[in-house]
């Protein structure tokens, strides 16, 4: 890893080009997710290589086009924004001076929470994928504040940048999509339904294998941004469109939320999916595919929607130019 850090700091050194640095960003997270899988976290894997290698280079692309490459002259000194930032860094280096050493063998996680994960997830979830019964299960309360999270930043972007337009026929994004490059075109045309049939096996198969809600989010989002990619922005937004993806973000994080309430009427705690049937076994597997569910939709509606508004902005740009 090491080595690795070096090459691309010397890489990065020597490519002066941002675009070409942005690339090597993408190849970094797809050699990271093929660190993951030799370290049998094939979960995390499944992220790195679709946001890592995917979805954030063409963001950072994106970015690039709105914002130009020079910056702009700063006429303020914002002292106070300053002396926040300073603070709040302060704080946060003084909280990591109580944190174990790095890979300490006696750090508390190591001898109390993951010693009682590994021996009684089997008996208390029922299923193999330990990673699964974690998230969705022993620490369901801070899976259900990431997707909030991730449902805040969509929002938050789509504030900024996100317009609701879709590019015109004649315009220059649209003219500028790969119409000529027809083997890519029909490529994509077999693959991308196979994306989605596997960001789907992902969803519903997670309990038992690698994967999860998380993971088919960000698989699906990058199989509908390969189709805007394709075929043009105004196409995609005319297949998946944005207002209906801001209902899926915002039903995704309703349908978890519901499942807590459902437990609580029940009569038994939030998020506690033992009390959703007499079995609680099976309640717990219930429980456990509805909340990745909505956590699967929240994510994929929310990554497509950061990419639409990246896209429009970018469009819009062009047509005032």
């Amino acid at each position: 890893m090491l080595l690795l850090l070096a090459i691309t700091a010397l890489a990065i050194a020597w490519l002066r080009d941002l675009f070409a640095a942005v690339m090597l960003a993408g190849i970094y997270g797809l050699l990271s997710a093929s660190f993951f899988v030799s370290v049998d976290a094939v979960d995390v894997a499944f992220t790195e290589a679709a946001v890592g290698a995917g979805i954030f280079p063409l963001l950072m692309l994106a970015a690039l086009a709105l914002v130009g490459r020079n910056e702009q002259t700063a006429y303020r000194r914002p002292l106070i924004s300053l002396l926040l930032v300073s603070i709040t860094g302060a704080a946060l280096v003084l909280g990591t001076l109580d944190m174990p050493a790095f890979g300490s063998a006696d750090a508390p996680p190591h001898n109390h929470v993951a010693v009682r994960y590994i021996e009684e997830s089997p008996k208390e979830i029922g299923i193999p994928n330990m990673v699964t019964s974690v998230l969705a299960d022993y620490r369901s309360f801070d899976t259900l504040g990431e997707v909030v999270v991730v449902f805040t930043a969509a929002m938050g972007v789509l504030g900024l940048l996100f317009t609701g337009r879709a590019a015109s026929p004649g315009s220059a994004t649209e003219r500028a999509n790969m119409y000529d490059h027809r083997v890519l075109r029909v490529v994509s045309k077999m693959l991308i339904p196979l994306i989605l049939l596997f960001a789907l096996y992902v969803q519903f198969h997670g309990e038992y294998g690698p994967g999860g809600g998380f993971q088919a989010g960000v698989i699906f989002a990058a199989g509908i941004i390969l189709y805007a990619m394709l075929f043009g922005f105004g196409n995609a937004q005319r297949v998946v469109r944005p207002a209906l993806l801001q209902i899926l973000a915002a039903c995704g994080v309703l349908i978890y939320g519901s499942v807590g309430v459902v437990c609580l009427l029940s009569g038994g705690n939030f998020l506690d999916y033992s009390q959703l049937l007499p079995d609680p076994l099976v309640g717990r597997h219930v429980g456990i595919l509805v909340i990745e569910l909505g956590v699967g939709i929240t994510v994929a509606s929310a990554m497509i929607l950061i990419f639409y508004a990246f896209a429009s902005a970018t469009v819009n740009s062009e047509e005032v130019a």
